[in-house]
């Protein structure tokens, strides 16, 4: 494959929750190992991914599921669970030699990383933020060349 398509960490997608930002680094940078991956490494790097995504989801989903959440946690939470059962369809198609599927999740995913944290993510950021420190998050972003 020439030239894959890149999906790097911008501060952009900071929340100011350190363990949520943390977890959102190693997504992307799993995605992006996706997108790289040649087509012998490709199984390992959608397992990679796979259990990435299971446990991020995991912790989103039990913060989500907290009895004093706002309401809406259900349909976050219903949008982890479509993500996992998209990436074991594509596990299913991968190990039967179809490879350039998993490419087409990995840039599904890069689309759709940044809105999700940007309404979704968000919200619970803050929740956490506030739950936790009494405030509201507070994120310092480097200035970036576009």
């Amino acid at each position: 494959m020439s030239n894959p398509p890149v999906f790097t960490w911008s501060d952009r997608f900071l929340l100011g929750h350190r363990t949520i930002d943390d977890t959102h680094r190693e997504f992307v940078d799993c995605v992006d190992a996706l997108l790289r991956a040649r087509d012998a490494e490709i199984p390992a790097a959608l397992d990679a991914f796979a259990r990435h995504a299971e446990a991020h989801f995991a912790q989103e989903d039990a913060w989500l599921s907290a009895a004093d959440f706002p309401t809406g946690g259900d349909c976050h939470i219903d949008e982890h669970a479509k993500v996992m059962a998209s990436v074991r369809e594509v596990q299913e198609l991968v190990a039967k030699g179809e490879v350039e599927i998993a490419r087409e999740l990995a840039q599904a995913l890069m689309d759709w990383f940044p809105g999700h944290a940007d309404y979704m993510d968000s919200a619970l950021a803050t929740w956490l933020v506030k739950k936790s420190h009494d405030g509201r998050p507070l994120v310092l972003r480097r200035k970036e060349n576009l």
